[in-house]
Parts: C-alpha cells; structure tokens; sequence
C-alpha cells in the first residue's frame, strides 16, 4: 500500500512508542492534534490531513478515549527504518 513520506513519519514514531494527543471541539469533532514521540519530543509532521489519512485507513486507533496510537495494521505497513539516536 502507498504511503507518504509524512505519513510514513508519523506511523515510525508511534510503532516505536509515540501517540496522538487530541483535542476535541463543542460539537464532538477532533479540533486539534498534537502527536508526541516516546521522548516527550512533538512531531510537527503530523498535521490533521494525515491524521484523518491514518485514521481512515485504520493506521492508528483510540481506545477508551486515550490518546491514538499505531494499529496492528499500521505497524505492518510501515516500512523499517534505521533509527537515529
């Protein structure tokens, strides 16, 4: 399946251990976002359009209203990537 660049970004941090922190609005709808790494660092390539790219494709998941995190299907689909410490 393809995937961006970004999107590809945002799926490596949370298979590692990252989550979306989010915001919803007075009418129920997610507001804003804010997507962390496991090291407290923020991701500025998430934005809300992959946000809602990960979302649709069942890439990330909430339950019981905790932050999103990576599905199993979006940690299958993410390429691997050497990680830079």
């Amino acid at each position: 399946m393809n995937i961006s660049k970004h999107e590809q970004r945002v799926l490596h941090e949370l298979a590692l251990g990252g989550a979306i922190h989010y915001d919803r609005g007075e009418n129920g709808k997610i507001r804003d976002i804010t997507c962390y790494t496991r090291n407290g660092h923020v991701l500025i390539d998430c934005t809300m359009a992959v946000f809602l790219r990960l979302k649709k494709r069942r890439f990330i998941r909430s339950v019981n209203g905790r932050p999103y995190r990576a599905s199993h299907a979006g940690i299958k689909a993410v390429r691997a990537q050497l990680n830079q410490r």
